[in-house]
């Protein structure tokens, strides 16, 4: 048996146990409350019966255990009536209120709904009916179920949530320690291909292709330098944003199909806001790489900054398959992909860095299907 079919052997089996256990405590509960309820049953009924015994006693008989019967009832909800509804007595309630006719009228439409009237024949056909209702003892355990099953509730999503918060703690802890060792490992072999970038400088005739080398190799010492920080404190600096979206735009531009027109629009040369330059490039080539694959290599690219007193906007739109609207969240989530290939985290930690890093927002601003999309981010001033 391997480790993880013991790990669920466990789990449900504990909640199988947890299952009966609250199963028999809910069915002792109810038992409990049918014989209490019968048992205000039976004190409503000798009560009737001393009540009838006093209408029917002689001037000179003892009746005092009638009396004590009738003073004993202290926390029954009792209203009297004669034959045609009129109320006689009331009995254990709202002693403020017993006076306002429609507050009894009230007691008295819930006492017909709960329980049946005793009803008590005197001399000359005359009746009256008792009503009453469940005392607060019995009100209280009737809700007993209810407050139990939601201490269940939230001590099982206390649970989950601290389970599911572990879980990820873990997973970022992995995802952190696997992206520093990647940012270790690149190290090494960017320092040697500087070194023959060098020797290509050398050659006259090789100087054009080593000035494109070195610019993907300062590209991957970038990607490097991002991967590093992760899980690192991360200082925002005072920087131009409008230069830091400008130059990976037009990286990508030069090295993407000429098929695709981009544009960039600004409101300002200079922009300047509290900024990671590597890690915020990060998100605007992550946007724009996307907008990419979803026009299939063909469209229009437009990536647009604006600023007023308190944020910046940065805006991607492209003319790609659109997105529908029950997807603009999801696509945020870690893993969530709607390609092929791919490991669904390009927007995951491009919402992290926006929201962790730079106190800022990211989202899905507008889409139409087979008409494009928009994405937003807004940074503090």
């Amino acid at each position: 048996m391997t480790h993880q079919n013991y790990k669920n052997i466990i789990r449900w089996g504990i909640i199988i146990a947890t299952v009966f256990i609250v199963s028999l405590i809910l069915w002792n509960t109810y038992t409990f409350f049918q014989q209490y309820k019968d048992e205000e049953r039976i004190k409503v009924e000798v009560l009737a019966s001393a009540i009838q015994r006093l209408s029917d006693a002689n001037v000179n008989s003892d009746m005092s255990l009638e009396i004590q019967i009738m003073n004993s009832n202290h926390n029954i909800p009792m209203i009297r009536t004669d034959a045609t509804g009129k109320i006689i007595e009331s009995l254990n309630l709202d002693k403020l209120k017993e006076k306002d006719s429609e507050y009894l009228q009230e007691q008295l439409s819930i006492m017909k709904l709960q329980n049946k009237p005793l009803i008590i024949q005197f001399p000359k056909s005359e009746k009256i009916f008792i009503y009453y209702k469940d005392s607060e003892i019995l009100t209280s355990l009737k809700y007993y179920p209810l407050g139990l099953l939601l201490i269940l509730v939230f001590f099982s999503i206390v649970i989950y949530l601290f389970s599911t918060s572990n879980k990820v703690a873990v997973q970022n802890k992995l995802w952190t320690g696997m992206a520093k060792e990647t940012a270790h490992q690149i190290g090494t072999p960017l320092t040697s291909l500087l070194g023959w970038v060098a020797i290509l400088r050398e050659d006259a005739t090789m100087v054009d292709i080593a000035d494109e080398i070195e610019k993907d190799v300062q590209r991957l010492e970038v990607i490097a330098n991002r991967f590093s920080k992760i899980g690192s404190d991360t200082p925002l600096k005072t920087q131009n944003i409008v230069e830091i979206s400008k130059k990976v735009f037009t990286y990508l531009e030069s090295r993407s199909s000429i098929k695709i027109y981009f544009k960039f629009k600004t409101s300002k040369d200079k922009i300047m806001i509290n900024v990671n330059s590597e890690l915020f490039g990060w998100v605007i080539e992550n946007l724009i790489k996307n907008a990419i694959d979803a026009m299939y290599g063909r469209g229009k690219i437009v990536l647009s900054i604006q600023e007023n007193t308190t944020h910046v906007s940065i805006k991607v739109s492209d003319t790609g398959k659109g997105l529908p609207k029950n997807m603009y969240k999801r696509i945020f989530e870690p893993g969530f992909t709607t390609k092929k290939r791919g490991w669904g985290l390009g927007l995951s930690l491009s919402k992290r860095i926006i929201g962790d890093f730079h106190h800022g927002k990211i989202y899905v601003e507008k889409s139409e299907i087979k008409k494009g999309t928009t994405f937003c981010i807004k940074l503090p001033k």
